[in-house]
């Protein structure tokens, strides 16, 4: 099977990265790379790592001789993109944004959107012609959090913190993303108020109806470049053997997340897809580490893995990718 792919919104980070997984996916042709700033450049004149890869240029037009639109917009324009450029049906849509991603925002017109975290939603994935790509921070910290919740085991304070790096606030240049502020340095922003909290909070109520805790998160800039690595702790009174049957009973299905029985770093996860965990008791308390690459499968990664499981393709293709262990 070969996918006919259109990208809207490629010359920013997440396109970026989106792009040199389909130039090298087996069952993937890409149709076009629409942006309207960089309109008659070749891919390569921004993604400068892409030159021999592909001679594609990026185009102002539209087709509709697809089967798959990604939308690697900024938050707020993919569903004024979908009001202004209606869609046909027949057209499956991965949306990057977080425009989607809530259920009370989760339609537009006649189309709705699953959420697509496959370790949560994987049936419904397989089944929808519309995906919302959940948020890296949110992808982080649900996969560690999705056991407890299926087994209805969250019912106290759930306590974060979790680092990011400077890709994780894309492109555009701000007082926090310079490399001279960024380097050397570590600071928190949005304590308590980050917009993936509400994404969270959904996802465990879909799992366990009777959550009802605060979940208390601090979210912290690193000084490196992608990646986030999160400690999540909680009140729990599993023993650290039925904690470990617990992760791995839930993820033993799931191709990208795996569970560690030792200490775990960001390099492992660096250029995949993976997410590892680490689960420790603590006393009354369950300490779970998580550590993604946030361009991948807290996002560019992770939607080339929903198009997999909708176009029934194995779920790893064009997707075997290698850490640098150094």
């Amino acid at each position: 099977m070969q996918i006919k792919a259109g990208i809207v919104g490629g010359a920013g980070y997440t396109g970026g990265e989106l792009l040199r997984l389909l130039v090298n996916h087996p069952n993937v042709d890409i149709s076009f790379v629409h942006s309207n700033s960089n309109a008659g450049n070749y891919i390569y004149d921004i993604h400068t790592d892409l030159i021999g890869d592909t001679d594609l240029k990026f185009s102002s037009e539209l087709s509709e001789d697809i089967d798959v639109l990604f939308l690697c917009v900024g938050h707020g324009d993919a569903r004024k993109f979908l009001e202004a450029n209606p869609i046909d049906d027949k057209i499956r849509i991965i949306d990057l944004s977080q425009d989607f991603r809530l259920e009370n925002k989760s339609a537009l017109q006649n189309k709705r959107f699953v959420y697509g975290l496959p370790e949560l939603r994987k049936s419904e994935i397989q089944s929808t012609r519309n995906i919302a790509n959940p948020g890296c921070f949110a992808t982080c910290l649900q996969l560690a959090l999705l056991p407890l919740a299926k087994a209805a085991l969250l019912k106290s304070e759930i306590h974060i913190s979790a680092t990011t790096g400077s890709t994780g606030a894309g492109q555009s240049l701000s007082s926090t993303s310079h490399f001279s502020w960024r380097n050397n340095n570590l600071s928190v922003y949005k304590a308590f108020e980050h917009q993936h909290l509400n994404e969270i909070g959904e996802s465990i109520k879909y799992l366990q109806s009777t959550f009802a805790s605060d979940i208390s998160f601090i979210p912290y800039r690193g000084d490196f470049t992608r990646g986030i690595m999160a400690t999540v702790y909680t009140d729990c009174d599993l023993s650290q053997e039925d904690l470990d049957k617990l992760y791995g009973d839930y993820y033993a299905d799931h191709a990208f997340t795996h569970v560690s029985k030792k200490n775990i770093d960001l390099k492992q996860v660096v250029n995949t897809n993976k997410c590892l965990l680490h689960v420790e008791k603590h006393g009354n308390k369950v300490m779970i580490l998580s550590v993604i690459d946030n361009l991948l499968k807290g996002a560019s990664g992770q939607a080339v893995q929903n198009m997999n499981l909708m176009f029934g393709l194995d779920e790893k293709a064009g997707l075997r990718l290698k850490a640098q262990a150094f």
